[in-house]
């Protein structure tokens, strides 16, 4: 009796402070919700005038520049993009709250000229500055504030991509690997689903893709899988080691940042000519032309090379000091990797390109949970245990390398035990 009493006892605060959260959870799924659909529709704009008018193109370097000179005259010139997000999760940082302006018009404006980066990464950068500055405003408790952050990020994910389930866990997932704090898992559910469901009364649909040719759960499938995931490990480490490795080139040829804008608008320029000209925008913007071509069309159009030319635009344009993420390049290189890989593996092209994608994402992000929800939202749970076992794979054999150089390893892939490190 005396420990039911005493849990009676502590019910109205227990309450108290559950109803809390949730009033602050749900605020913040509306309001970072709303800015989260106008990023989606600015976005979508951009795209269209490019598409439309084929000569912004050539407005790269130009786009470049002003994208720098902007970060320069708001003392925003340092800014570490997401690796600011998951310092602000980890050690209550205050986030700067004109960094949620600056992301916003930064990656419309790369999309708009043609700069090959994501939206997703930047929607990490919206929701968490909103929510971390409104944290601070309030005086909130360090762990209080650093929830409040995570339900910014997982509300502006979710309300820009439609997954819910995904961006909430992702939220959490990504600042520690192998650690989830589980006292926010609540809250960040709260506010991804209050910023979904206020994206789709917006008109602003879910992502999701038809996979055909599923594989069977057998024998064979399950030896495809390890396969599978151990080729977008290396694919990953290569993508995280190119897009890191070509900022520390551009820093340390062209030091002056003004001077690699140009350059590098000019370089990704150059590379849209020798792929086709100003009409052909295969490897513009995000890539998600590059997922759909893979999966749902079973990679018709999708040639051999496309993944490294993803790669490679994406590389060039986000060293050079464009804004945007890298989340949605990294899905198109790893679905158009895993659509050519397939047949080789007796798999069909769409099912090998939904793997190549949901597990090459698992490898740059060291996220197994959050992607193997990716793939149950994307695709749906058919064969969802081969998609979980390609990811494990992915995970345990890419290493510790990553996107964010500030995400923290808390436990080793290899064996159970601590090494907090961070990643390469």
């Amino acid at each position: 009796m005396k420990p039911l009493s005493s849990a009676l006892r502590a019910l109205p605060d227990e309450l108290a402070d559950f109803l809390r959260r949730a009033l602050f959870a749900i605020v913040i799924g509306l309001l970072v919700g709303a800015v989260g659909v106008a990023f989606h529709y600015g976005i979508d704009l951009a795209t269209e005038l490019r598409q439309e008018h084929h000569w912004l193109l050539c407005l790269l370097p130009l786009g470049g520049l002003a994208i720098v000179l902007l970060y320069q005259v708001c003392g925003m010139e340092k800014d570490q993009g997401t690796n600011l997000v998951l310092v602000a999760v980890r050690e209550h940082e205050p986030m700067r709250l004109r960094t949620a302006p600056l992301i916003f018009l930064s990656t419309i404006l790369t999309h708009l000229v043609g700069g090959s980066a994501g939206r997703e990464g930047a929607a990490l950068q919206l929701g968490a500055s909103i929510s971390s500055k409104i944290g601070h405003k309030l005086g909130l408790e360090p762990e209080e504030g650093r929830i409040l952050t995570v339900c910014g990020m997982a509300a502006a994910f979710s309300a820009l991509f439609g997954t819910p389930l995904t961006a909430a866990v992702f939220a959490l997932e990504v600042v520690h690997v192998g650690v989830i704090q589980y006292a926010a898992l609540v809250p960040a559910l709260l506010s991804s689903l209050v910023g979904f469901l206020l994206a789709g009364w917006l008109r602003v649909p879910p992502t999701a893709y038809t996979v055909s040719g599923l594989a069977v759960l057998s024998p064979l499938s399950l030896l495809q899988m390890v396969v599978v995931g151990a080729l977008c490990a290396v694919l990953a480490v290569f993508f995280c080691t190119v897009t890191h490795g070509a900022g520390h080139v551009y820093t340390k040829v062209l030091p002056d940042p003004r001077l690699r804008a140009l350059v590098g608008g000019a370089l990704v320029l150059l590379l849209s000519l020798l792929d086709g000209g100003l009409s052909h925008q295969y490897y513009n913007g995000a890539g998600g032309n590059l997922v759909e071509a893979a999966v749902t069309a079973g990679g018709m159009d999708v040639e051999p090379w496309a993944f490294l030319a993803k790669l490679l635009f994406t590389a060039v344009t986000l060293g050079a000091g464009f804004r945007g993420g890298e989340i949605v390049p990294t899905f198109a290189c790893g679905a158009t990797f895993g659509c050519v890989a397939a047949p080789f593996l007796g798999l069909s092209p769409s099912f090998g390109g939904a793997v190549g994608m949901v597990a090459t994402f698992c490898g740059v992000t060291n996220c197994p949970l959050s992607s193997i929800l990716l793939a149950y939202e994307l695709f749906g749970g058919d064969g969802l245990p081969l998609y979980a076992l390609a990811i494990a794979v992915a995970y345990r054999l890419s290493g510790y390398s990553g996107l964010y150089s500030e995400q923290q390893i808390i436990y080793s892939k290899r064996v159970p035990r601590e090494i907090d490190r961070k990643a390469e």
